[in-house]
């Protein structure tokens, strides 16, 4: 028997993670290991839904949104005795090592495993890109390509109101999809939580542009932004929109995007960083290596410690920040 190596995915769901579950399960078999699929993560895992799989299982899904494992939370898992039973329901099954495509949570957990012997292996799929040790995560490129896209329809119509235009999207901890959607839709305001929110002065700011004639403007707020000035009732951009028609002339208008940032066909920048992720993670099974998580730093994939990397803290970018500065400015 071919050793056994399974595949999970964890936590929410990111465009790309077809592409990668579509390599590993092939790669396995390229290093003759026997790939086994497990469906709705860690719960999935402790209650035996296991099964192996094959190449033709994985045709025709590198173009899909979603995970066809499935992903499901598990309050049990959390709990040493539900860890347990995860480790035995491998050991039940002789698989040696697994591959656990998710976020933050999802390494956590992936961790607690390798601390009980298990062979683990992670790869970055979560849309915030939060994740440290990799430029980019699987799903971000998608997400905020679903964003933009959004945010040009928002444009179209916006330009026949004079209106300021609010639309909030995913990034409960993390700036990253306001700030790469909102520098290429060219918005007029981008909050996003690692830079401190005075309305005040976003008010002023769009005041003046009415003043020079502006007719319309385009806000993008992360999830995770806490306006203080605000009245606290509601979502983000809903508290930031009534005070701006507080203190200014302009009406607005609220979108909030929501799942809809999770779906879609996955870009080619997700689905070729998916397929050389999970391509190294079987690599590295295969020569028995675990432990790890693995990422793209400069165009290179890499192999880093997954104490380490959970150790850490992802740092946006600010330069990106001070460009949206200079551009909105004028």
């Amino acid at each position: 028997m071919n050793r056994r190596i399974g595949i999970l995915t964890s936590g929410g769901d990111a465009p790309g993670m077809n592409a990668a579950i579509r390599t590993a399960v092939r790669a396995a078999l390229h290093f003759n290991l026997e790939p086994w699929g497990i469906f709705r993560g860690y719960h999935g895992l402790i209650n035996g839904e296991l099964q192996p799989m094959t190449s033709r299982d994985v045709s025709g899904i590198i173009q899909r949104g979603g995970t066809i494992l499935k992903s499901a939370r598990s309050d049990l898992f959390k709990t040493p005795e539900g860890r347990d039973r995860a480790v035995d329901m491998l050991r039940k099954h002789n698989i040696e090592s697994l591959i656990v495509i998710g976020g933050d949570g999802s390494f956590r957990g992936a961790l607690s495993l390798q601390e009980k012997g298990i062979n683990v292996l992670g790869i970055p799929g979560t849309i915030d890109n939060d994740i440290p040790c990799t430029d980019f995560s699987i799903g971000f490129d998608t997400a905020v390509n679903t964003v933009m896209d959004a945010v040009n329809k928002i444009r179209d119509t916006a330009s026949s109101h004079d209106r300021a235009y609010l639309v909030e999207v995913m990034g409960r901890h993390s700036g990253y999809i306001a700030l790469y959607s909102g520098l290429a839709c060219g918005a007029d305001v981008i909050l996003i939580p690692e830079v401190p929110l005075d309305l005040d002065e976003v008010c002023s700011k769009l005041a003046t542009a009415v003043d020079e004639g502006k007719t319309f403007n385009i806000i993008v707020v992360a999830e995770g932004v806490r306006p203080a000035q605000a009245d606290g009732n509601g979502s983000p951009a809903m508290q930031i929109g009534r005070y701006i028609e507080s203190k200014t002339s302009l009406e607005t208008r609220i979108t909030i995007l929501g799942h809809i940032q999770r779906g879609g066909a996955p870009t080619v920048r997700d689905r070729v960083l998916a397929s050389r992720l999970a391509y190294y993670a079987v690599e590295l099974a295969a020569r028995g290596v675990g432990g790890k998580m693995v990422g793209e730093v400069d165009q290179k994939v890499a192999a880093f410690d997954l104490a380490y990397a959970l150790a850490q803290e992802k740092q946006l970018n600010m330069d990106y920040y001070r460009l949206y500065e200079v551009l909105s400015a004028i």
